[in-house]
């Protein structure tokens, strides 16, 4: 009887310079009896251990200092638990300066992620899978049989399926596991928009830009339990909230600066969206038609704001590229919290002793031009206050909807205040701008939960999801890059804001009544909601997917190849170029089976019966020739 086990796997990816992740050491799946890491101090034979999350760093600190234990453990099951995540200190696979070699200062000592381990950036020859609930009940009863079985003939066993297809070539980095085509790059769909449209063949002069940044994506050690709820989703349904109030405010259409919302993916892997982003536009391709890099006047990041409210701290931090360049945004910050009424939220500006900008996606922006004036919001000072930072345990139970309420609220706006240009601003016009708190709390449970997930009404009003569960794992880019890519090849996270950013930034086509795509012929008329009944609605929209991979590769001829390092680039040089192996199938199931030791007992049992039994047949033989002869 064989049973599949519910798991998410930690899989193998690779850069430049080798491999990290998970995998099967060759190409035969693993099979090992199922212990439990706090009762096996001794292993005498090749085993799959079970372990708690409160051990799991215990557990590989222990693999990397003994030789022995660690030559006998070729299988990982990590247990899940809330009751586990409660009385945790911390989790953070990360490093405590997540992606310093990207920073534009050198202070790589700093500890932005205190509880960072660093374990999710290593190499493991062996499988190592995230039970679900369900499958850590059903394994933590196997592992007890199999303690008490200890005189028995049988013994559970856990079945490994996670062979690599860079394993089984031998392609150990990202450059000859891409001439061989055994893996893909990651990446995927950025999106940007403008509120309102930009005009593209108006004659009228156009308008600085400010630019509102966030990402989509998060890192995790088990590629399809990336949550990333406060880092860095709630940035995200934050930066949803403001357009959504924004699109509804009086007067936006006569604001002095152009709005534009960028939210980028792949940042969690060398910022790969912000720097393809500011590549395309130097390269003025179709991805950014109608944006200028010369406009961009201001970056504003939100970031990490679910644990704006923790412990009845209602205060944010304002991170900042210098302190004269930012005083505007600053101002218009302080004069959005008068706006509001409520003393208890504050911003207030980061400590001077951070050595500069936290890890973030203005960093790429400060690497194209050091000059660039940019705020980033965050829900920490010196260190994250989210103690589990790029980890499977950063999910809803992590954040405060209302902190991302506030955060929201804040920044819509200070966006219109900036937007005006120093004009005098009618408290009765700040006053139409409020942030729909149902909406945040709708987009949690979309976002952030498998029930009701993806399946939830708002995402099933703009798209046809292809799974209920949401996993911001960046994936992989699929087919050519496109900006107008087939919808297959995007993610559902990136469709799903795709289309809410070009619903709520829209103006009314006069073609509203056709279907589209075909019927969306008039200028800058884009097509929303046609996944839902295959017609969609035509509206007047600047919303453009961008694609998102390293700088440093190039897709031609149906194959993928590494780029030389271009002295232009001035992050490409740290860039890892991160791909993932493909496989076939990845699969964890656990039977029972004979003990080997019983199997050698049967044996030598038989062996002596064979050995006896000729003995004896040879002293009866003998015994009856001799009576024969005597008679």
């Amino acid at each position: 009887m064989y049973m599949a086990i519910d798991g998410y796997p930690c899989v193998r990816l690779l850069n430049l310079s080798g491999e990290i992740g998970c995998s099967n050491p060759g190409r035969a799946n693993i099979v090992a009896p199922v212990a439990r890491f706090k009762t096996a101090n001794k292993l005498v034979e090749p085993s799959a251990l079970m372990v708690s999350i409160d051990q799991f760093e215990e557990l590989f600190g222990r693999l990397s200092n003994d030789a022995d234990f660690s030559r006998h453990v070729v299988g990982i099951l990590v247990e899940s638990g809330s009751q586990l995540q409660n009385g945790l200190k911390g989790f953070s696979p990360d490093k405590k300066f997540p992606q310093a070699e990207f920073a534009p200062y050198r202070s790589g000592s700093f500890e932005w992620n205190p509880t960072g381990s660093g374990l999710m950036w290593k190499a493991y020859n062996f499988p190592v899978f995230l039970l679900s609930n369900s499958s850590t009940s059903a394994l933590q009863e196997i592992a007890l049989r199999n303690e008490k079985r200890k005189k028995s003939y049988t013994v559970d066993v856990a079945d490994f399926n996670l062979v690599m297809q860079t394993t089984k070539s031998g392609t150990r980095d990202s450059e000859s596991c891409l001439r061989e085509q055994t893996c893909l790059p990651l990446g995927g769909y950025s999106v940007w928009s403008a509120l309102p449209p930009i005009a593209i063949s108006s004659s009228e002069k156009a308008k600085p830009v400010i630019l509102i940044v966030a990402s989509m994506d998060t890192a995790s050690f088990f590629r399809d339990k990336s949550i990333g709820a406060d880092s860095p989703i709630s940035g995200l349904i934050s930066l949803l909230a403001v357009v959504d109030a924004l699109s509804r405010a009086d007067g936006v259409k006569g604001l002095d600066k152009q709005l534009v919302f960028a939210v980028f993916t792949g940042e969690a892997w060398g910022y790969l969206g912000s720097r393809r982003f500011l590549l395309e536009l130097d390269q003025h391709s179709d991805a950014v038609s109608g944006l200028d890099l010369a406009l961009i006047e201001t970056v504003l990041e939100i970031g990490s704001v679910g644990k704006g409210f923790a412990q009845d701290d209602k205060t944010f931090f304002a991170h900042s590229t210098s302190e004269t360049a930012t005083n505007g945004m600053l101002s218009a910050i302080q004069d959005a919290l008068g706006s509001l009424n409520n003393q208890s939220i504050k911003v207030s500006r980061a400590s001077k002793s951070n050595p500069g900008l936290p890890p973030s996606s203005l960093m790429s922006f400060l690497k194209k031009n050091p000059k660039t004036s940019g705020v980033v919001l965050e829900d920490f000072d010196t260190a994250f206050t989210n103690k589990f930072y790029h980890s499977h345990l950063d999910d809803l139970l992590n954040i405060n909807s209302s902190a991302i309420v506030a955060a929201a609220s804040v920044v819509a706006r200070s966006l219109y205040i900036l937007a005006s240009d120093k004009k005098e601003i009618k408290t009765s016009a700040l006053n139409t701008i409020n942030i729909n708190a149902s909406l945040v709390e709708e987009l949690l449970g979309c976002l952030l939960s498998c029930e009701p997930g993806l399946s939830c009404e708002l995402v099933n009003r703009y798209i046809a999801p292809s799974a209920s569960c949401p996993s911001h794992y960046v994936g992989v880019v699929l087919g050519e890059p496109s900006s107008q890519p087939y919808p297959g090849n995007v993610g559902d996270v990136p469709r799903f804001v795709w289309n809410f950013l070009a619903d709520k930034t829209a103006i009314p086509s006069k073609n509203m009544s056709s279907a589209c795509p075909k019927g969306c012929s008039g200028t800058g008329e884009v097509c929303v909601k046609a996944e839902t009944d295959g017609k969609g609605v035509c509206v007047i929209s600047t919303t453009r997917y961008v694609p998102a991979y390293s700088t440093r590769l190039k897709y031609e001829s149906d194959t993928w190849g590494v780029l030389p390092h271009n002295s232009s680039d001035t992050m490409g040089e740290a860039d890892p170029v991160w791909t993932e192996s493909n496989w076939e199938t990845i699969k964890l199931r656990v039977y029972t089976v004979q003990d080997t030791r019983f199997d050698t007992w049967v044996l030598l049992l038989g062996i002596t019966v064979t050995v006896l039994s000729y003995i004896i047949t040879a002293m009866a033989k003998a015994f009856i020739t001799k009576a024969l002869k005597r008679d």
